[in-house]
C-alpha cells in the first residue's frame, strides 16, 4: 500500500538542520503517526512521502518555504514589559497565544520586551531521515476529523 491522501502512515524520522546537528528524532520512541493529505505534516515532508511503501528509507532536504517558511520582521515585536504582570521574564521563555500560536521571548529591556511570533525554524532548510513503519487505510472517524486515532494518535 502506498502512501496517498487519506492514508495513515507510520514513521521513524531524523530531523537535522544544515549543519547536521540532530534537532528532533523519534528514534527510542513510538513512530510517528500521521494522516497524509490533512495538512498534519509540513508540505515538504508531506511530498516527499507521497507514494512511499512501507519499509522505503530515505532522505528528504525541505526548503524553508517548504518547511517552516521564511522569517517575518512583522511578527517581532516589543511589548511593555508590564503586560507580563510582574512575572520574571527572561530570554528564550516561550508561551502559546490565544490563537495557539508559539511565542518566544528574544530580548528583555528595562520598560520593554521582544517577541518573537515566527517558528524557531523559519528561514532554515530541514534534513530528514526517514523510515516507513506502516501504512494503512485511515477510519471514517480519522478522516471526519482530520488527525490519526489509536497508535500515535488520540483515543
Amino acid at each position: 500500500m502506498n502512501i496517498t491522501k487519506d492514508k495513515v502512515a507510520a514513521i521513524h524520522y531524523t530531523l537535522r538542520d544544515s549543519d547536521g546537528n540532530v534537532l528532533d528524532s523519534s528514534q527510542g520512541r513510538d513512530p510517528l503517526y500521521y494522516l497524509h493529505g490533512a495538512n498534519n505534516l509540513i508540505p515538504g515532508m508531506e511530498e516527499g512521502l507521497e507514494g512511499r511503501t512501507k519499509g522505503d528509507v530515505l532522505k528528504l532536504d525541505v526548503d524553508p518555504e517548504k518547511g517552516y517558511g521564511k522569517r517575518d520582521p512583522q511578527l517581532i515585536e516589543e511589548v511593555p514589559l508590564k503586560a507580563f504582570g510582574g512575572q520574571k521574564i527572561e530570554v528564550g521563555m516561550q508561551f502559546e497565544a490565544n490563537d495557539g500560536q508559539v511565542i518566544t521571548v528574544t530580548n528583555v529591556g528595562p520598560e520593554t520586551v521582544t517577541v518573537d511570533a515566527n517558528h524557531p525554524l523559519a528561514d532554515q532548510s530541514l534534513h530528514f531521515d526517514v523510515e516507513v513503519i506502516e501504512v494503512r487505510d485511515a477510519t471514517s472517524d480519522e478522516l471526519s476529523h482530520g488527525h490519526v486515532h489509536g497508535p500515535g494518535g488520540h483515543h
